[in-house]
């Protein structure tokens, strides 16, 4: 076996800040930021060659339960990305998903975020944006045959979503998110698609012109790996409350999936 490198955060956490601040930025059809080699390389390789097992996830219903399919199982499943989660890894898996968790919740990557989407929180939330609370959720999601989901802005209770693609190479791309533009009748006009290529991915300000899609998966030979990093709006009381509790809520929903229960 290979020599392993210790995964320091810190590192990690320079490295993607780097990058915010070099993504390039467009316009239509809203304001986002293409994201690329967001990981550093060899951490990179280190999350292809170590992602979780398939029964390490657990499933993500979606709203109304739009993942699950009719035998009852979910073509999208998740693990969050906090150490609580991720206590039932062993050894080198375990320290490197840790890392990457931690390095994606640092507050200097928000800040980068925050900082690059400056366009997309104005049109939102005013001059005030820089002050209005992010609380992140990062999670590594697994999207199998028949997931999709069609156009949609994102719930109002996100201020920041951000996916990084997680494929071992370029065999896959063409499954990356539609970015649309909704026209006066309602339809929408597809404008761009990601590429779903190693090591790449987007990130956008959530808003009420944050049209994006993802068109059916046929059956693939490898599943489309991502992972879904989310800062939800965290500027009252009740929505501080709410988002730790889906935390701690969460948590247990894991635990007792690994009880059997």
């Amino acid at each position: 076996m290979r020599a392993i490198k210790r995964f320091s955060p810190d590192n990690i956490v320079r490295h993607m800040v780097e990058r915010i601040d070099a993504a390039a930025a467009a316009e239509v059809p809203f304001y986002h930021l293409v994201l690329d080699g967001f990981f550093p390389a060899e951490i990179y390789q280190e999350m292809v060659d170590r992602m979780p097992t398939s029964d390490s996830f657990r499933a993500l219903p979606g709203r109304n339960n739009y993942n699950i399919r009719s035998d009852g199982t979910s073509t999208r499943v998740k693990i969050d990305l906090f150490p609580e989660y991720l206590r039932h890894m062993d050894g080198v898996q375990k320290e490197l998903w840790n890392s990457v968790g931690r390095a994606l919740c640092a507050p200097a990557v928000k800040a980068a975020f925050i900082r690059r989407l400056a366009p997309g929180l104005k049109r939102r939330f005013g001059d005030a944006y820089p002050s209005v609370g992010m609380f992140p959720i990062p999670m590594l999601t697994r999207d199998t045959d028949g997931y999709r989901i069609p156009e949609h802005t994102d719930t109002r209770w996100k201020g920041i979503t951000v996916q990084l693609y997680l494929p071992r190479d370029e065999s896959q791309n063409g499954i990356g998110t539609v970015f649309s533009e909704r026209l006066a009748d309602g339809s929408f006009r597809r404008v761009t698609q990601m590429a779903f290529v190693p090591n790449h991915g987007y990130a956008f300000a959530v808003g009420d012109n944050t049209w994006h899609s993802v068109d059916a998966i046929g059956r693939q030979p490898k599943p489309r790996d991502s992972i879904l990093h989310t800062y939800f709006v965290d500027d009252t009381v009740f929505k501080k409350f709410r988002n730790r509790g889906k935390r701690v809520g969460n948590f247990f929903r894991n635990e007792l999936r690994h009880l059997g229960v």
